[in-house]
């Protein structure tokens, strides 16, 4: 289908020169046009430009448009593209959030076989098809907030039957789903109950049974472990990820949640895509990062939803890194996929402009994700996954009205959804 968007108020986040991500200060600005028009054909974006030329383009085409969207006051952005989530998962943990009200902290209810340990035992019981049919309708509602890619982890298997079927139930839902995809391997995400006394067995069960299996069916892009206190060491990082990047895995790391525990340090080491959580983040953290290809990313949903500190992003963004931010979507630490709220948090928890914060969620999400050619901004040749807004006034509204949806008309591969 063709497309033609005209009489947009504000196209945003317009991109003429290919970047890879936009870092420091340059986070703070975004190219936009003014009463703009915008082509789609063929699931690309075809043209753009100011109303006053609409005219000339149409004649220079020559060209009949199937559908027009009349968009007088509202904006275009490109969709959100949320570079870390767990949102397939057998079920809610809503009486955790209860000992969490109660005083019991994240490490204390996984202590005792909460959290993740807990996910795994009901994930075995459920069959692929719920888990499929769950996680269709978690997608859906990500979209309707403008989410256009998205990425998921494994990681509620802990066993090599289970952690496959994770990703066979990411893999169907990147075959049917609209928004783009990509799928992590997160075997390492905990220790099971039954290796508690010997990590090292377990360590040795991801390395030789399951990351072979896994990349025999082709059923992940990239490899994770949760390198923190009272999960994975570094030592048992290095083994995981050095495996996992002999079958093609490139490393994508849970860093720095609980401390400063070297996770940074090991991901940029093995050429992390990203490093994902930075809580505790201190100066040589940063050094490491600055000289990196490694997209340091920030999960203000879990800060908000745990009461753990706030990373640093201020000071990050001041000593020249970029910075991107995600959702970590999951039922026991961040049950929401609505992007929207996560740019509230990153201007209210983290100081960081409206700009800012939206290029950590479109550009830099998309660079974390490996998808920056085709998505995380508005430009020619690039996947038309866009959104429509509802008449708002300016930019800055989209991260100031928190709590309310803003998006009205969803595009993703150049199709209304």
């Amino acid at each position: 289908m063709s497309i033609l968007i005209k009489n947009i108020k504000q196209l945003v986040q317009v991109e003429h020169q290919p970047k890879q991500w936009v870092a420091g200060q340059e986070m703070a600005m975004i190219e936009s046009v003014s009463d703009a028009y915008l082509f789609i054909e063929g699931g690309l974006i075809a043209s753009l430009g100011r109303m006053k030329d609409l005219g000339h383009e149409l004649e220079s085409r020559g060209s009949r448009w199937h559908k027009v969207i009349d968009a007088s006051g509202k904006m275009v952005f490109p969709c959100w593209c949320d570079p870390h989530t767990h949102l397939v998962f057998p079920a809610s943990r809503e009486l955790e959030y209860i000992d969490k009200i109660r005083g019991l902290s994240y490490e204390d209810i996984a202590r005792r076989g909460g959290g993740i340990l807990n996910s795994a035992r009901l994930l075995h019981t459920v069959p692929e098809r719920q888990l499929y049919d769950e996680a269709l309708i978690r997608l859906e509602e990500i979209m309707s907030h403008g989410t256009g890619a998205v990425e998921i982890k494994s990681g509620y298997g802990l066993t090599t039957e289970d952690e496959l079927k994770m990703l066979r139930v990411i893999r169907r839902l990147k075959e049917t789903s609209p928004l783009s995809m990509k799928a992590t391997f997160l075997g390492a995400h905990a220790i099971p109950q039954e290796y508690k006394t010997s990590p090292a067995d377990y360590v040795d069960l991801v390395i030789n049974e399951m990351i072979p299996q896994v990349a025999g069916e082709d059923l992940a892009d990239y490899i994770d472990v949760f390198c923190d206190r009272g999960f994975f060491s570094l030592e048992d990082t290095d083994r995981i990820l050095n495996a996992g990047m002999k079958y093609g895995l490139r490393p994508k790391i849970h860093a720095n949640e609980l401390g400063l525990t070297g996770g940074v340090q090991v991901g940029v080491k093995y050429n992390a895509l990203s490093v994902d959580h930075l809580e505790h983040l201190g100066d040589g953290e940063i050094s490491v990062l600055k000289d990196s290809e490694t997209m340091p990313t920030v999960l203000p949903g879990a800060s908000f939803f745990l009461g753990l500190p706030y990373a640093p992003v201020r000071k990050m963004i001041d000593a020249g890194l970029p910075v991107a931010m995600a959702s970590d979507f999951n039922p026991g630490s961040s049950p929401s996929g609505n992007m929207q709220f996560i740019l509230s948090l990153g201007c209210i928890k983290y100081q960081m402009l409206p700009e800012e914060a939206i290029n950590a969620v479109t550009i830099n999400g998309a660079y974390a994700m490996g998808i920056q050619e085709e998505l995380g901004s508005i430009a020619v040749g690039k996947k038309a996954n866009i959104f429509i807004t509802k008449e708002i006034p300016s930019i800055q509204y989209m991260p100031y009205a928190f709590g309310n949806n803003k998006v009205e008309t969803v595009i993703l591969n150049g199709k209304v959804i």
